[in-house]
């Protein structure tokens, strides 16, 4: 995590689109936000898992994106008042536009099943995007 004044932040807006992060730069094809959402890192996770899982030796995976947001919540049964809650997850703001995977070294058509996979594990929606 890098080095931050506030260790728990303000929820704030996710308004606007990605400009930093929006084409391709390491891999041949990749996976691009569509719609705006928050990922966790159990979310990215599961995807690398997935896209790991079936590229095995033979291609290499990029993951562009960095859960540094820190997540508050309060306990169940507490009351009103006493301050901020603890940390419970840290998240990454997603906006449209945002690689979030990029692979390399695969055939066109396993590339893209591959990708399809993983977009089902993230909460928004996604395109397949190629160099």
């Amino acid at each position: 995590m890098n080095n931050k004044k506030f260790i728990k932040f303000r929820r704030g807006k996710n308004k606007g689109f990605s400009y930093k992060g929006n084409h391709l730069v390491f891999g041949d094809f990749g996976l691009k936000s569509v719609s705006r959402g928050t990922i966790n890192f159990k979310q990215i996770e599961s995807g690398r898992k997935v896209i790991s899982k079936h590229i095995k030796k033979i291609g290499k995976l990029w993951i562009r994106v960095f859960p540094d947001l820190s997540y508050t919540k309060k306990p169940v049964d507490v009351r009103m008042g006493n301050g901020k809650g603890d940390i419970s997850f840290y998240i990454f703001k997603i906006k449209p536009g945002r690689v979030i995977y990029e692979i390399c070294g695969l055939s066109n058509a396993v590339s893209i099943k591959v990708l399809n996979l993983a977009s089902f594990k993230l909460p928004f929606k996604t395109i397949i995007i190629c160099s």
